[in-house]
């Protein structure tokens, strides 16, 4: 029977996570300030009053405007604009979308790769669980952010002359090889509990296959963890894309995410023109802050314990 969205809309609302939602101030403000957020990246094209990264609007004699409403501001735009003239709430806007973009997909790849392996040691074990599991010993062993350094300077250096959907792509790569150890060594312990619960065993002796016995009864029951664990890690994806792309080897110059409208701005900090690294931290700290707040929600909303 098929449920229309309105209807499901409904039953979730008035579930026990809805009520949960409901109840909580802090999870309200976090979903409001992540909601804005995200729609002003997704439809950039018709929020934005300009669009900041089309050469031929540009104006140079806009440059270095403080904000409306300081001092001497421009009337035409609201929070400056920086040292090429571009309207910093637009560039906001725009570089928004691309951090979420990469943040989302490579926190999507790091699902895909660690739930797949966290499956397969726990429910197969033996050997191939050891391995996969000191492979994880061995990526915790490093900074998150060195692994990805390595990644992507090493893919600089083979393709000096890459396009834009490759050095996204590497981009991703470089995150996603950072990410998946987490959902690996959480869906691995997960499944030594199912595993050698009563429907498993009754699903080998009739019969079924491993592999749809690891699809069909073991996952839906360990994507809890999973799921709170995702909502995380898209903040942390996302801060550890601005690092990159403050440090030059992230998002191309020709795309800036908020990490290069900070790092451009930051050579201008000490000249007196704050607002043009200010408010791309700023950004940057409320979709990091409202992620993690919703993240932390999400976990005690769907812990048995805590209800």
């Amino acid at each position: 029977m098929t449920v229309s969205a309105q209807g499901w809309f409904h039953r979730a609302w008035h579930s026990d996570v809805g009520y949960s939602f409901r109840t909580s101030p802090v999870a309200v403000v976090a979903g409001a300030i992540a909601f804005v957020c995200i729609f002003c990246a997704v439809f950039a094209n018709l929020v934005a009053p300009y669009n900041p990264f089309d050469l031929a609007t540009l104006e140079l004699g806009d440059a270095f405007l403080p904000p409306t409403w300081s001092q001497g501001g421009s009337s035409k735009y609201f929070l400056g604009t920086d040292d090429q003239g571009r309207d910093i709430l637009s560039a906001l806007m725009f570089g928004a979308r691309i951090s979420l973009l990469v943040g989302l997909a490579s926190v999507l790849l790091s699902v895909i790769a660690g739930v797949s392996l966290g499956l397969l040691a726990g429910f197969v074990g033996g050997t191939l669980d050891a391995f996969i599991m000191r492979v994880c010993d061995v990526m915790l062993s490093f900074p998150a952010i060195l692994i990805a350094l390595l990644i992507a300077g090493v893919a600089r250096a083979l393709f000096p002359n890459g396009n834009e959907s490759l050095a996204f792509g590497v981009l991703i790569i470089a995150i996603s090889m950072t990410g998946w150890v987490q959902y690996a060594r959480t869906v691995r312990g997960s499944t030594l509990v199912e595993r050698n619960k009563e429907y498993v065993l009754a699903a080998r002796v009739t019969g079924v296959a491993p592999l749809r016995i690891m699809v069909r009864h073991v996952l839906p029951n360990i994507l809890g963890p999973v799921m709170v664990l995702a909502t995380i890690q898209v903040a942390t994806a996302i801060i550890t894309e601005a690092t990159l792309s403050f440090l030059g080897v992230g998002a191309p110059p020709n795309s800036p995410s908020l990490g290069t409208l900070i790092q451009v701005g930051n050579k201008f900090l000490f000249s007196g023109n704050w607002w043009i690294t200010v408010f791309p931290g700023v950004m940057l700290v409320l979709i990091a802050l409202s992620v993690n707040l919703l993240g932390d929600w999400l976990r005690d909303a769907l812990n048995p314990r805590l209800r």
